[in-house]
Order: structure tokens, then sequence, then C-alpha cells
């Protein structure tokens, strides 16, 4: 019961944190939110910044569980098409995935004032992702499907644009489906231009 109430304490912070930020965020609303009392809340959290750190940790696992990174790196591509299969399924999950969304907002809003959540931003939105494409690029390379380059260069070259499309969708909703096209277009060409002679 106690789990299930932390659960949904994480939640509701997520929903305000997302969008009102730390500041903005009032523990006894949040409370409220949930139909209990403020010393309800700091039975399960002892401070708003305990709150915090506890919904940073969660995002931080869920988005590795789900999306993958450096640490827990999804299957290395046995073919291109694979390459673009996988690309395609970890940018619908990124901009369609409810908890995702919010948590890149929370990060947006609070890498200006709060260290572990700058830190977090850097991770998710560009040296995380830069990594994981690394090594599996090199993995890639070592089975003969890309052509022998820098790995982390070509990691940078494949993330940057299609991370900065999914910012995209998070600033005009309503270009969601024009940006999923264009990031498929691109990781097309991307294999077009970097796949070895015979895959």
């Amino acid at each position: 019961m106690a789990k299930d109430t932390r659960e949904k304490i994480l939640a509701a912070a997520l929903d305000m944190f997302s969008q009102y930020g730390f500041a903005g965020t009032n523990i006894r609303e949040l409370a409220g939110s949930l139909g209990m009392g403020k010393s309800s809340m700091y039975r399960h959290f002892e401070s708003k910044e305990e709150l915090w750190n506890a919904l940073l940790d969660e995002l931080i696992a869920y988005y590795e569980a789900q999306f993958g990174s450096p640490e827990h790196l999804p299957p290395v591509p046995d073919s291109l098409e694979a390459l673009v299969t996988m690309t395609m399924r970890l940018v619908d999950f990124t901009v369609h995935d409810e908890s995702v969304i919010k948590s890149r907002k929370l990060l947006s809003i609070e890498q200006f004032r709060d260290g572990r959540a700058r830190d977090l931003a850097t991770r998710f939105f560009l040296t995380g992702l830069t990594q994981m494409f690394t090594q599996i690029f090199s993995g890639m390379m070592e089975r003969g499907l890309l052509r022998r380059d820098d790995p982390a260069m070509l990691a940078f070259a494949y993330t940057a644009p299609i991370s900065a499309l999914i910012h995209l969708c998070d600033r005009k909703p309503e270009k969601t489906e024009e940006a999923i096209r264009q990031v498929e277009a691109f990781s097309r060409h991307f294999i077009q231009t970097y796949g070895a002679d015979k895959t």
C-alpha cells in the first residue's frame, strides 16, 4: 500500500514539476491533488528536495529500462534496415510516452536551477545518446555493416539532428508526424551514405 502511494505521489509530482518547475510546485497543492494532507505526504518524503531527487531517480530508471543507455545497450542491429527499425522504435517511444515527454519538459525547465537536472539533460539530450550510438556503430562496423569510420563522430552526426527533431515535437506537437517522417528519411540517408558495400 505504501509503495502504491509513493508511486502515485511521484506520478503527481512529475505532472506538477513538468508544468510549474520546482519553485512553482506547492507541496500542499500536490498533496491535495491526491486527496491527502501535507503531513501524510511527508510520511513518504521528508522534504520537497527528497521528493525531487526520488523523482529524478525514478526517471533515470524508467528511461534506461525503456530506451537504453551506454550501460544498458539495446541489441546491436544485425542489418542496416534493423538500424532504421530500432531508431524509429526509440523515436516513437520518445515522442509519444507521456512520462518521457514530461521528463524532457521538467529537465528543460530545471536545468538552469538544479545541477543534477542540468547533468541529466546533458546526458539524455546529448552525451548519453552519443555514447550509446558510438557503441552500437562500433558493433555494426565489427559486423561489416557500416564502413569503417570514427564511431563517436558518426554517433554525434546521427543523433544530433534526431534530437533536434524530438525537441521540435515538444515545442510544436502538431509537427510530430512530420518530424517522425524526417527522422526516417534521415536514417535511410545515413545508411545509404555510411553502409558498407556488402551488407
